[in-house]
Order: C-alpha cells, then structure tokens, then sequence
C-alpha cells in the first residue's frame, strides 16, 4: 500500500485563489507538471474547485481570431516539436496485466491499443479506466486472461451525454467558474485522433469537444505516429519558461513588459 500510495505522489499541490487570472494558471501549468489547479476560499483555504487542463484549452479557445492566438494556432501540428515524440502501446490481443505494467511503467496517462495485423489504433486504456477492474470482479480476476481489446468495448453506465464543461462561458473568466462539470470520457475504443497536417487550433477544439486529456497523431492509414497532451498545447501559449532559458510567446512576453515584469535567468523578477 505505500508503494501504491507513493504513486499519487508525482505531481505538487498548488492552489489558486477566485481572484488569480489564466495567466497565474498558465505560470503553474508550464512550470510543473500538474493537471488539475484547485481552487480555495482565501479565507479558510476551503477548496471550492478545480482548473483542469481542458477548462484552460477552452478558455484559450476563447481567443480565436485574435492575432497572438492565431499565429500560434494556425501553425500544423507538423511544425512544432511536442515533449511527447514517442508514444507507449499493446497490441489488443495482449492481456489487461500487460497493459496495466507498460500504463504504469510510462506514467504518460495513456496506452495506444495497436491491431497486431494492420498496425491501425483501436482504442487506448487510460489512467482513470482502471476503475472498471474495480467495479468488475469477473475482468478483476481474469485481467491476465482478458484481452485488451475484449476490455477496450466494455461498455459503461456513467456517461454524460454532453461532452462540454461550459458552452458559453462569456465575461466569467475567473478561476472560480472552472470546475469539474461531468464525468463524461470518450469511450476507450473510440480514441480522439488528429492528423499532423491539422492545425493546433483543430486539435485544441477536438480534445475541447471530447473533454479528452490527450489526442493521438495519426497518418491516413490510423498508424500511429505519437501523442498530443494537454500540456503540450498549453506550453505553446505559456509565459516565459520559468526553469529554463526557452522563451514564451510574444504575447506574454509583451505582457510581462506592461507589467513591469522580465525573466531574468530563469527567474521573473518585476520593477515594482
């Protein structure tokens, strides 16, 4: 058990306040490797909510059409160099215990699910699928008997049939607004996909849609080429690195400027 607890362990704890703005989120996201942000009553340090990576592509999105999101957004995927150029995957004949250890042994929150014969993706287990060997006995004591595939169309009962957080956001853009609405998940044999001519505003808007944590690149055959996370995009629009000497988009660097704010040697350091 403490091993299993020491898992949980991977990311730090940092909480916004209701006040703090996307550019104090995009600062955290950037800088550490954490998916969710939750967010606490200054007063009591109550934790009310939670800033997900897709709330902030959402709200990102909000953008569309503004210069500094555009030339951004409007690049092919084709063009940028992801963190993820590599991506972990079984073959659906290969039992659930093996794709539980490559899961495990990546920590990248995915495993691609490959047809041996056409190589084409079929599917992928996700970190919050496990719940299903839970809720199964029967899967639970055959995981090393079941194969990924059989798993992959299980079908579940918990569904939302509306993918969206919010649909219409308008002017409430506070940190506060951002929680987690629904449990939808797009279903595991039915991956989100994007192709590396698509333009990262498409795939923003396709991993929006499905409330998905990631997307696979594919080619026009369904080969598998590599994975898109969230953390991916959100660093194409983040400030200025914090811990390394890359530098940010314009748009924050110019803000950072109206601000009386620079990064000096890893490290913002503001006039004022």
């Amino acid at each position: 058990v403490g091993e299993l607890a020491k898992s949980f362990l991977w990311n730090p704890f940092f909480p916004v306040r209701l006040e703090d703005t996307l550019f104090h989120v995009l600062l955290l996201i950037s800088k550490h490797r954490i998916q969710v942000v939750p967010v606490v009553e200054q007063s009591n340090l109550k934790v009310t909510g939670f800033v997900t990576q897709n709330a902030v592509i959402q709200l990102l999105l909000q953008s569309d059409g503004l210069t500094w999101f555009d030339c951004i957004a409007e690049k092919a995927l084709s063009e940028f160099r992801f963190e993820n150029e590599s991506v972990s995957f079984v073959y659906g004949d290969e039992s659930i215990a093996d794709a539980l250890h490559v899961l495990f042994k990546s920590q990248t929150g995915a495993v691609a699910v490959i047809n041996r014969q056409t190589r084409m993706l079929i599917g992928s287990v996700r970190n919050g699928d496990v719940y299903l060997l839970m809720e199964n006995d029967k899967i639970f004591r055959d995981r090393k008997v079941v194969t990924v595939e059989e798993f992959i169309r299980i079908e579940t009962s918990d569904r939302d049939p509306d993918p969206t957080i919010e649909r219409d956001m308008g002017a409430l853009l506070s940190a506060g607004v951002l929680q987690l609405r629904n449990k939808y998940r797009p279903r595991m044999d039915s991956p989100v996909t994007n192709k590396k001519t698509d333009t990262l505003k498409e795939a923003m808007k396709n991993v929006a849609r499905t409330k998905s944590d990631f997307c696979f690149q594919v080619d026009d055959s369904q080969h598998l080429l590599g994975i898109l996370t969230l953390r991916d995009i959100i660093l194409q629009f983040s400030p200025p690195s914090m811990n390394s000497n890359i530098d940010g988009g314009g748009f924050f660097e110019t803000a950072l400027e109206l601000t009386g704010c620079q990064i000096k040697g890893g490290t913002l350091v503001c006039d004022h």
